[in-house]
């Protein structure tokens, strides 16, 4: 299949993906932060770059899977990984909270000022749609020193779509991300955790990392506020990435828990940080 060229604006940032991860990525604890249910509609590769309205989501999921691919590195370009990385290495303690779906302004503020309130920063994966709509919680997020990812415009499964369609979503929601923050995001998350070697392949060419989860909240089931607590004490640990959402339905029991798993990771010790590409 013929290599689709990368638009110009990116090859800095491929440059700039020399000193990225390796096999395993780093954890920054500084101290300040599956899959969910999307839209309905999904437009279409000749949409190009023309913002689509959100949709009103549904809620469904599908269970995480792993793609296949070569692994492949070379000078100036993100490694093509074969699987994506399931938690992060490094400073013993480290923990990443992340945050699907959004951003929502039913749910994303709260998030962020729990967040601000114990100085924690966090990962938060936002899907297209939600990002074209509410760009101010886009630069809230980037103000506070949190890390913006990309989960795809529609939030589809991948492994379904031809590859130009893949590429749609993908390259679409970055530069919705680039219009409102100044840069591009440098992780990516497949919805519903279904990777392929596409997946892996483009998000690779747009200079991003995938990433994963350690501990699945299953929050978008609704189990209630103590169910979600209890399945984050018990998962905590070093290198642990938890996946949690902040839109894609209602997400009151998932802000709620936040309110009361977090100071506790914190009292136990745990730093709660981003993940850094650099200095591995």
């Amino acid at each position: 299949m013929k290599k689709e060229e990368l638009p110009g604006r990116r090859v800095l940032l491929r440059g700039a993906a020399l000193f990225a991860l390796t096999a395993t990525a780093g954890c920054v604890g500084t101290d300040r932060s599956g899959a969910p249910a999307r839209p309905s509609s999904s437009p279409g590769p000749a949409a190009g770059a023309q913002a689509a309205r959100p949709q009103k989501p549904s809620t469904y999921r599908l269970q995480p899977m792993t793609g296949s691919g070569p692994q492949r590195s070379a000078a100036g370009r993100t490694p093509v990984r074969s699987k994506p990385i399931l938690r992060m290495g490094g400073r013993s303690r480290a923990m990443v909270l992340t945050f699907d779906d959004g951003p929502d302004p039913n749910y994303t503020p709260d998030i962020l000022r729990t967040l601000r309130k114990h100085d924690v920063r966090a990962m938060f994966f936002v899907c297209g749609e939600m990002a074209d709509a509410h760009p101010d919680l886009l630069r809230r997020m980037a103000d506070d020193g949190h890390t913006i990812g990309n989960h795809t415009w529609t939030h589809p499964q991948l492994t379904r779509l031809r590859r130009p369609s893949i590429r749609d979503e993908i390259e679409r929601t970055s530069d919705v991300v680039e219009d409102a923050v100044g840069e591009p995001p440098l992780w990516f998350r497949a919805p519903y955790g279904a990777w392929n070697r596409a997946a892996f392949q483009i998000g690779a060419e747009l200079g991003m990392e995938p990433l994963a989860w350690t501990v699945d909240t299953l929050d978008w089931r609704e189990p209630g506020t103590g169910t979600i607590v209890r399945r984050v004490l018990s998962g905590a640990g070093p290198g642990v990435v938890i996946l949690s959402h902040d839109a894609g339905g209602n997400r009151s029991q998932s802000v709620q828990a936040l309110r009361t798993y977090l100071p506790r990771l914190l009292d136990e010790g745990y730093r709660i940080g981003v993940p850094s590409r650099m200095g591995v």
